[in-house]
């Protein structure tokens, strides 16, 4: 009887949750293509005191999280990665989309304050920024052109890599035409790969402790191995002062699926 009901008030939950996200997902389309946008990744741990707690007290605590998300929805997009059992520094993460820095702080907060939220131990929080490239438009029109995707780009991929980076001192003392040269040379190593790994870059300057985080997704992490070892034989590469430390591996997963196998 007990079994029956928890599966029944997580099905509803499912249920309510799966209606929202239509709306979410037109917003990160949006979010995603826009400088000017804040960008947060927000990994935890799950302590062992929630893997000792019953099976309706986990279903309940996770129809607690899906609701605070659906509060926030107008505020902030929310995208989920299930990091357990690929990283050893968190079993989740939230990669999180703001205007204002401070509507992420806010569901944040929130969250930690759920009952699943209280069994969550934060393991990293990286800020960014989206900002208009600075380098591509004084490339060549030929690497512009193949800077275009050439196949479409139809749903999600599989893996999300996230990567922060470091410069050091010596690269911020280059001029903006040097630099414009470096970045030249790692773009042309990285255009074998445009197609099967997708990018995206967030500055984190003054907000972080590191410079950037780069974010991929791709269906084939022996493509992903090779982007980095080619990036890593161009002189950019040189001036990476901390690259990774965090790097943190997981699997791009709908909230339901990741929730409903913490609810187990």
């Amino acid at each position: 009887m007990a079994a029956s009901m928890m599966r029944m008030v997580l099905m509803v939950a499912l249920l309510f949750v799966s209606a929202v996200l239509p709306a979410r997902a037109n917003d990160r389309d949006a979010l995603l293509t826009k400088p000017g946008v804040f960008g947060t990744f927000a990994a935890f741990q799950m302590d062992h005191d929630w893997w000792d707690l019953n099976g309706e007290a986990r279903v309940i605590a996770v129809s607690e999280v899906k609701g605070l998300i659906e509060q926030f929805s107008h505020k902030v997009v929310i995208e989920s990665y299930l990091l357990r059992g690929l990283s050893d520094h968190a079993d989740l993460m939230f990669r999180i989309h703001a205007h204002a820095l401070s509507d992420t702080q806010q569901f944040l907060i929130s969250l930690l304050g759920t009952r699943l939220g209280r069994h969550l131990v934060a393991t990293s929080y990286l800020h960014g920024l989206t900002r208009q490239a600075a380098y591509v438009p004084g490339f060549p029109e030929q690497m512009k052109k193949e800077l275009q995707p050439a196949t479409s780009d139809a749903g999600l991929k599989s893996y999300a890599i996230v990567i922060p980076i470091r410069k050091d001192a010596e690269w911020w003392a280059l001029d903006q035409d040097t630099r414009a040269t470096l970045m030249q040379e790692h773009t042309q190593v990285a255009l074998p790969y445009i197609n099967t790994v997708k990018r995206k870059l967030y500055h984190s300057s003054g907000l972080d402790d590191f410079d950037f985080i780069t974010y991929f997704e791709t269906d084939k992490l022996e493509d992903f191995h090779g982007l980095i070892r080619a990036l890593e034989q161009v002189k950019e590469y040189r001036h990476d002062r901390r690259f990774g430390h965090p790097t943190l591996l997981g699997t791009i997963r709908p909230l339901d699926d990741i929730l409903e196998l913490f609810a187990r």
